[in-house]
């Protein structure tokens, strides 16, 4: 039986090891600490202000989070210091398990942060956030993702990747051997569709966010396990982008299948025409509100949306809506919802439990 806990928050995508071998990040340091470090104008122009640390997590309520392993095609690069890119399939690989191994001396240097990789481990972390419980027990959750799939050398390797804790795994970011992206339209590739296959044998959550149109729509119609868009808002906000926003369509059809769409709060997938420098307070909470509640509309309730901030993700807080600053805010849209009027029990589903719902059934027992 599944452990109940009150009032948390799951934030859908974070790339926390990828901040760490990028920029040497310490995830356990404050965001607000790490700001006081990080002074070099040029950083800060590039990469933002710091908004994700463990203890704005905690302080936000957070307690299970998807953390990614994350490297981009060296094509792609954006900065001269970029370092987590990779021209070859073994490149790929090389730095995925840099950052699987990242996670995993992470969770065994501080209590506070424990692997997800089965059912009973996600219930052992909701348990340290009963209403019995101190604030000093409470531990933070960690389900390993894969956006992009480059790291995985070939479908069947992917076990590899499993046996160590992978649980989710989005077969694009840009294009990839498997999948188009955001980018690069296109549908996916032979060795795409043999990937689901064996995701779809290891009982893994897909993740939709990034793929092309054409690639999600294939991917809904093949793949029968849990799936859910870890962090993608919908097209509506951004009509422009339809190669990362998720067109209505798409949003029914993840509902159909009792699926969630996490929600960014991030200014360039909100506003139309918005673009980095532009004003922080161009988008507020409201904005980010509307956006919920597009998906809750379209799909006819609130079983089908949460919150994927990507927070840290090539952006700082001045790319986030006006009362964002780190992870800890996030906790205030569970009161915006409240005060247009959501029951408490669509805040908690929103908050939390849509996606505790699709994640737990890519957990085995």
């Amino acid at each position: 039986m599944s452990v109940m806990a009150q009032d948390i928050l799951v934030d859908g995508h974070l790339d926390i090891a990828w901040n760490h071998l990028n920029h040497g990040r310490d995830f356990l340091q404050s965001a607000w600490a790490r700001r006081r470090q990080e002074t070099d104008p040029l950083f800060v122009q590039q990469y933002g202000r710091s908004m994700v640390g463990l203890p704005e997590l905690l302080l936000g309520r957070v307690a299970v989070v998807c953390a990614s392993i994350f490297v981009a095609p060296a094509w792609s690069r954006t900065y001269p210091d970029e370092q987590v890119l990779y021209e070859t399939p073994a490149e790929a690989y090389a730095w995925g398990v840099r950052q699987m191994d990242y996670y995993h001396r992470l969770a065994d240097s501080d209590p506070r942060v424990r692997l997800i990789t089965s059912q009973a481990d996600l219930d052992a972390v909701l348990a340290t956030w009963r209403a019995d419980s101190d604030v000093g027990d409470h531990r933070l959750g960690v389900i390993l993702s894969m956006e992009g799939a480059d790291p995985i050398l070939e479908p069947e390797q992917l076990e590899e990747w499993h046996a160590r804790g992978l649980r989710a795994v989005g077969p694009a970011w840009s294009q990839t051997r498997y999948s188009g992206g955001t980018k690069a339209p296109g549908p996916l590739t032979k060795l795409g569709r043999s990937l689901l296959e064996v995701m779809a044998g290891l009982g893994m959550v897909l993740d939709l966010a990034h793929m092309a149109p054409e690639a999600c729509a294939e991917a809904l119609d093949r793949y029968n396990g849990p799936l859910y868009a870890s962090h993608a808002n919908p097209l509506r906000f951004r009509p422009d982008r339809p190669d990362r926003n998720i067109a209505d369509e798409i949003i029914r059809r993840i509902a159909e299948r009792d699926g969630a769409i996490g929600v960014m709060p991030y200014n360039l997938f909100l506003v139309a025409g918005w673009r980095t420098g532009d004003r922080k307070d161009a988008a507020t909470m409201d904005t980010v509100i509307a956006a919920i509640d597009h998906v809750c509309q379209l799909t006819g309730s609130a079983r089908h949306v949460g919150i994927g901030s990507d927070f840290d993700g090539g952006f700082g807080a001045a790319s986030a809506p006006a009362e964002f600053e780190t992870s800890a805010d996030l906790w205030a849209v569970g009161t915006a919802l409240a005060a247009r009027g959501y029951a408490p029990a669509d805040v908690s589903a929103i908050l939390s439990g849509n996606f505790l719902r699709v994640l737990r059934a890519g957990l085995p027992a």
